[in-house]
């Protein structure tokens, strides 16, 4: 009998440990991509400033807060030569993430909690991306 979790699981829980990098005040997102087989990890992402910025925010306004997303950071370090991606996010991306994770080739994507809007979901499912709600214990 096999009692380990399951491997999405593990990844999203990765997702949730790199998300502790993040130097946002309001919100700290991590992103975890792995190749198709789900046997390696390709690339990683948490929101934040620029490399060599401050690690802070610009602004304490929501959604105007200056930090690059975690989906974006993950996006810029990818190796684009991998042709199927699966995306592990701690919360669901926004309308423009959707879109950089669509272009990078993302073929399903995996979160754990709800972000304000769903119009990244509505985007994903639009493109004939599946997505799929993965709730895990933060307690690691």
């Amino acid at each position: 009998m096999d009692n380990r979790p399951p491997i999405d699981k593990i990844y999203m829980k990765f997702a949730w440990l790199i998300s502790e990098r993040s130097t946002c005040s309001r919100l700290k997102v991590g992103c975890v991509i792995v190749g198709e087989g789900k046997r390696r990890v390709l690339s990683i992402g948490y929101n934040g400033n620029y490399v060599g910025g401050p690690n802070k925010c610009d602004s304490t306004e929501p959604g105007n807060c200056g930090c690059l997303h975690a989906e974006e950071g993950a996006c810029i370090k990818l190796d684009y030569k991998e042709p199927i991606k699966l995306a592990y996010i701690t919360h669901s991306p926004c309308k423009m993430c959707a879109k950089r994770l669509i272009n990078a080739g993302v073929s399903h994507v995996f979160y754990d909690k709800k972000y304000r809007s769903e119009e990244g979901i509505d985007l994903f499912r639009l493109a004939g991306i599946d997505v799929t709600h993965i709730g895990v214990k933060h307690e690691y």
